[in-house]
């Protein structure tokens, strides 16, 4: 998270005020109706563009130097999902939201954002758009409240009038209306987070963009954006996510797409990603070595075997029927589970690497 310093603000897109440089126009007549599923590997079909949020095509951002940030990324963020944008640090999430808001010209491609083709519909889709990116930095020495009055302020098509009204709305939508007269300084990070949210959230969104929303927070931290995401998302608004925390996006969102070194690995429901990996059945046990046996004996598929432990992919064999093979052969088994993919090894299936789960 970024620190906050005296006369800082976060970075919110929401009015024309708020962005900087427009991306450049991409040509017409290209057809944005369906959009290609990944870059690399499969993913289930991408939705019309019609019912995206968020639709890329051939997106790409070259630095000076030749760095490719991002390489033809075509991307379909489904209307009313929590979307996950998964990737290690420096794999392209950051640039590619910061081409979203008009933030960063791309070198190629284009992109849609509420169905407003970008650059020319940046006026008609940013007062419609709330976005947090690079963490939260307000006044220290000003309260909540205060902080999110400046931001109003800051708005020219806010109407002054209900001002009071939106604010209170806004932070009590965030769960902090009791603090709402606290310095900003003696805010949990959990805290600062949510404020930041309740500031994009100061007028009706369609949209809403959050990168790293949980990076630094505590468990508690954590568990309060979750929930606030779940809510948001709840009311209508599609939430697109960008992290590193495979574990956080898998308990919050509907829909992810997977980046790697600046390029789509795959996208899609969740459920469905998730599901093209088998799921393993894990079989606790000193006897490991002949547990394995055992598996390979019954056609078990990538059986593995470790210290106290001994797993494969059961197919269509009953566990009943495994765990039966095991104690006929003399294997002391202490426990039995079969496990779902989850979605670090959706990941290791696609790219063959492991994955920063923990950040």
């Amino acid at each position: 998270m970024s620190t906050a310093k005296p006369g800082e603000t976060p970075l919110l897109a929401g009015d024309r005020g708020t962005v900087g440089t427009a991306v450049p126009a991409r040509s017409r007549g290209t057809g944005l109706d369906e959009v290609r599923g990944t870059s690399e590997g499969a993913s289930p079909p991408s939705p019309p563009a019609q019912d995206c949020s968020i639709v890329t095509r051939g997106l790409t951002k070259r630095f000076r130097g030749g760095q490719v940030a991002v390489d033809d990324l075509h991307l379909a963020v489904p209307r009313g999902s929590v979307f996950g944008f998964l990737g290690p640090n420096g794999s392209g999430k950051t640039t590619t939201i910061r081409m979203l808001l008009g933030l960063v010209t791309p070198t190629s491609g284009g992109c849609e954002v509420l169905g407003e083709e970008l650059p020319g519909g940046l006026g008609a889709a940013l007062p419609r758009v709330g976005a947090v990116v690079e963490g939260p930095a307000f006044y220290p020495y000003l309260s909540g409240a205060a902080n999110l009055r400046r931001f109003d302020a800051a708005d020219p098509a806010a109407d002054r009038r209900t001002a009071p009204d939106r604010i209170g709305a806004a932070l009590d939508r965030v769960g902090l209306s009791a603090a709402a007269g606290k310095r900003y300084r003696a805010y949990s990070l959990g805290m600062r987070q949510r404020l930041a949210i309740a500031a994009a959230l100061l007028r009706p969104r369609d949209l809403l963009i959050l990168d790293e929303p949980t990076n630094g927070l505590d468990p508690q931290g954590t568990r309060e954006v979750r929930a606030l995401v779940r809510e948001i998302a709840a009311d209508g608004t599609t939430v697109f996510v960008s992290s590193h925390l495979l574990a956080e996006v898998e308990q919050m969102c509907t829909h992810i797409a997977v980046m790697r070194t600046g390029r789509l690995v795959a996208q899609g429901p969740l459920a469905e990603l998730r599901g093209g990996a088998a799921p393993r059945i894990r079989i606790e046990t000193p006897d490991a070595a002949r547990a394995a046996a055992v598996l390979g004996r019954l056609g078990l598929a990538a059986v593995r075997a470790g210290e106290g432990e001994a797993s494969a992919e059961p197919g269509e064999v009953p566990t009943e029927r495994i765990c039966a093979e095991l104690v006929g052969d003399g294997v002391a088994v202490r426990g039995l589970a079969v496990q779902r993919p989850s979605l670090e090894d959706v990941f290791v299936r696609l790219t063959g690497e492991g994955f920063d789960v923990d950040g």
